[in-house]
């Protein structure tokens, strides 16, 4: 793409400390992140896959500065916001929000809606009093509730409308980038179909861009331009939805790709089982971190880790095989 990127991390680290129970003594660390280089563009999706403990929400909680990275940049609109402070990163919180997982937890379920959903317009001195409840109903328009819901507490809504509250509030202070932590996971299938169905229309509508978080290979194929698969706190392959559905080539993407269900009769793909468990991020392999499980294992794999490089147009992967 020849637009400048709305947000590029490079080399991006997010190491834990490990403590042990003993006096709470360091004893390492955990990798959360290591190492990861990416661009997202203004107005795309960008998807995000991977095993549990991979590293995903932590990579979107690193991007808008919810955590402070260890190591590498972060650049949002052509600006290192890596170590702003929290005063001179305030400006930029409002460009950046997130959307939550569980839309239970992360509301105060002793605050209405409506003064849920000022109280961001309120923090950044946006607008009058007046002008702020008036922009506290068109944003609950735009996510198909009704005036009167700003009225009510969190535990009167069902699961699917709590989550149009939490869009909702990200939306308030207009900003270029969500970062969406597996939003639609704790709906049921009918609710997530009608979320996804809303974040798409408020995308074309506002010129979003998503960072889209996600273990559900089903949704990240109908909403997402990219995706970037993740294993261990590294990339293993970054492509077109298009193109790493058809053709991914990590034997990681592809051991995710044929657990897939077909929806053609008679058309089967063969189911590539992996062996053994996730190793822990606090004790990763050496060499590249898939070799553990890896069906096509070489011994350079154990020795050194693959280089991040590019075998078409826009399209990355780690692999020492490839």
């Amino acid at each position: 793409m020849a637009a400048p990127a709305l947000v590029k991390l490079e080399n991006l680290k997010k190491h834990y400390p490990r403590r042990s129970s003993w006096f709470r003594r360091s004893t390492g660390e955990v990798k959360a992140v290591d190492g990861i280089s990416l661009e997202l563009y203004a107005g795309e999706t960008l998807g995000v896959v991977g095993e549990s403990g991979c590293g995903k929400s932590t990579i979107g909680r690193t991007l808008i500065r919810l955590e402070k990275p260890t190591e590498g940049r972060i650049r949002f609109e052509g600006a290192d916001i890596t170590h702003l402070s929290s005063r001179k990163l305030k400006p930029y919180r409002r460009k950046m929000q997130m959307v939550f997982q569980d839309p239970f937890a992360s509301l105060n379920p002793r605050q209405r809606i409506d003064d849920t959903l000022e109280e961001p317009l309120t923090i950044h001195q946006m607008l009058d009093k007046r002008a702020r409840r008036e922009r506290v109903w068109e944003l609950l328009d735009e996510v198909g509730l009704d005036r009167e819901h700003g009225e009510r507490l969190p535990h009167e809504f069902s699961g699917g409308q709590r989550q149009r509250i939490g869009i909702a509030r990200a939306l308030a202070l207009n900003p270029s980038l969500i970062v969406c932590d597996e939003p639609v996971s704790a709906l049921d299938v009918s609710v997530q179909a009608q979320i996804l169905k809303l974040l798409k229309s408020l995308q074309q509508k506002r010129g979003l861009s998503y960072f889209f978080i996600s273990h559900d290979l089903g949704v990240v194929r109908h909403l997402c331009d990219r995706v970037l698969i993740m294993y261990l706190g590294q990339a293993m392959e970054l492509a077109s939805a298009f193109t790493l559905f058809r053709e991914g080539q990590h034997p990681y993407t592809q051991a995710l790709l044929s657990a897939i269900p077909r929806p053609v009769p008679g058309k089967k793909r063969e189911r590539i089982l992996l062996k053994g468990d996730l190793p822990s991020p606090s004790d990763p392999p050496s060499g590249c971190p898939f070799h553990t499980r890896c069906p096509e294992v070489r011994s350079v794999c154990r020795e050194r880790r693959p280089e991040w490089k590019e075998i078409a147009p826009g399209h990355r992967i780690a692999c020492h095989a490839r």
